[in-house]
């Protein structure tokens, strides 16, 4: 069972379907997308008592948790307690907190030296402390909520008044209760990318690795969305910068989990951005990231369901991680207005004359035969080819193909690579 009902989901379900290990499969709540490869079922996905029902009524093994939230809340340990037998696929709450808490994560980084830009915490005791930081420092300006804000807590301001501005409506409670501390950053000027990991928190396997396009504009301008598509493999990630990822990041990180006792399954996202060659981490995510896990995933060869089953078996480090040479993008179709207001509920059409290209679907669902839009952004078109360029052209033929009212998407992602 996976649960969540993002592009994400949709291409985690497709890759486990793919699986001669899966003899059933349900998505909760799911969306038009994974309807074609599982059953859809209306359950909440922080609802614990509405999915341990199900999964015992259904004699399910494997639950993967896709979504941060569940996580954070504790899922994993729910299940632990109730249900230890079951396969969760998730760091328990302790683990999940690399992503609910910025301060938590900023101070694990300092803690084991791993490479991270420099901060300071902030709240409503300290505020005086936090005005003064920035009226001594020069923009741009970075101030993080703490908590979950939905993709939105995060604000890259050029301005000094306007970030002290910010600050202050943020600890009043512009993110609610997120943004209770707020955690102040050194800007990082680089380029961006994203390393995943499965883990059982002893061994690890590396995913395929991606770099996604948040901007709603092309050339990367305008408002941060949270996501407008993604490439795989990354062009600049060479040996070298694989191996500071690895050495500096990915395997300090899994011994300060060790070192600390919390005790981690799952995936682990690691937010990146190479500084002259090298890399520091900008954020921690307790599980796959959406538009990225629509590009890595149609380039893993491995069974997927296999590696998640190794986690508990500690056998992870006997299966050799497949990765196609091929380069996969992902261009998302969003609705008119996104990352704004916009309006659901509008008809998608051609989807079956699409060709060449995966479909993910997001914000969908479906009202009898007909698909309709249900979100900001709607589906992923991801394509394999040869080249970056020649992928990019597959998904956009599919983008132009396919029709709904205020359709919108970027016709340039991997342009900086290219």
């Amino acid at each position: 069972m996976v649960l969540g009902s993002g592009g994400r989901e949709h291409a985690l379900a497709w890759k486990i379907r793919q699986s001669p290990s899966c003899d059933h499969l349900f998505v909760a709540p799911g969306n038009a997308g994974t309807a074609q490869v599982a059953k859809n079922v209306e359950i909440d996905p922080t609802d614990f008592d509405a999915i341990a029902n199900f999964v015992k009524k259904n004699a399910i093994d494997l639950l993967v948790v896709g979504p941060e939230v569940p996580l954070v809340l504790g899922i994993a340990d729910y299940f632990e307690e109730h249900m230890p037998g079951l396969k969760v696929i998730g760091p328990k709450k302790e683990g999940a907190m690399l992503e609910g808490s910025k301060s938590f994560a900023k101070k694990f980084m300092k803690e084991y030296g791993i490479p991270t830009a420099s901060y300071l915490e902030v709240s409503s005791s300290n505020i005086a402390e936090g005005i003064a930081h920035l009226s001594q420092n020069d923009g741009p300006y970075v101030l993080k909520a703490d908590g979950l804000a939905a993709g939105k807590g995060v604000l890259i301001i050029e301005e000094r008044e306007t970030a002290i501005s910010e600050l202050k409506e943020m600890l009043g409670g512009k993110f609610g209760d997120a943004s209770q501390r707020v955690v102040i950053e050194q800007f990082l000027k680089g380029i961006e990318f994203s390393a995943f990991v499965i883990t059982d928190g002893k061994y690890f396997s590396i995913l395929p690795m991606a770099k996604d396009y948040k901007r709603i504009g092309e050339r990367d301008t305008g408002l941060n969305t949270g996501g407008m598509g993604s490439v795989s493999p990354v062009p600049f990630v060479d040996n070298d910068v694989m191996d500071k990822v690895k050495k500096r990041i990915i395997l300090p990180t899994l011994d300060g989990l060790l070192r600390r006792n919390i005790d981690y399954l799952g995936f682990i996202f690691f937010g990146l951005i190479l500084v002259d060659g090298d890399p520091y981490v900008i954020e921690y995510n307790c599980r796959l990231g959406d538009p990225e896990t629509q590009s890595i995933l149609p380039r893993l060869e491995t069974d997927l369901v296999e590696l998640m089953e190794a986690l508990y078996s500690e056998r992870l480090y006997e299966i050799p991680l497949g990765k196609s040479n091929d380069c996969a993008t992902t261009v998302v179709l969003v609705s008119g207005g996104y990352p704004g207001s916009y309006e659901k509920g509008k008809e998608i059409s051609n989807l079956e004359d699409a060709r060449g290209s995966i479909i993910f679907h997001a914000g969908t669902r479906l009202s009898g035969q007909r698909v309709l839009t249900n979100g900001g952004r709607v589906m992923g078109i991801t394509s394999l080819a040869p080249s970056m360029q020649e992928s990019l052209e597959k998904c956009v033929d599919n983008a132009q193909l396919i029709e709904f009212e205020g359709k919108y998407y970027r016709r340039d992602i991997g342009f900086d690579l290219r």
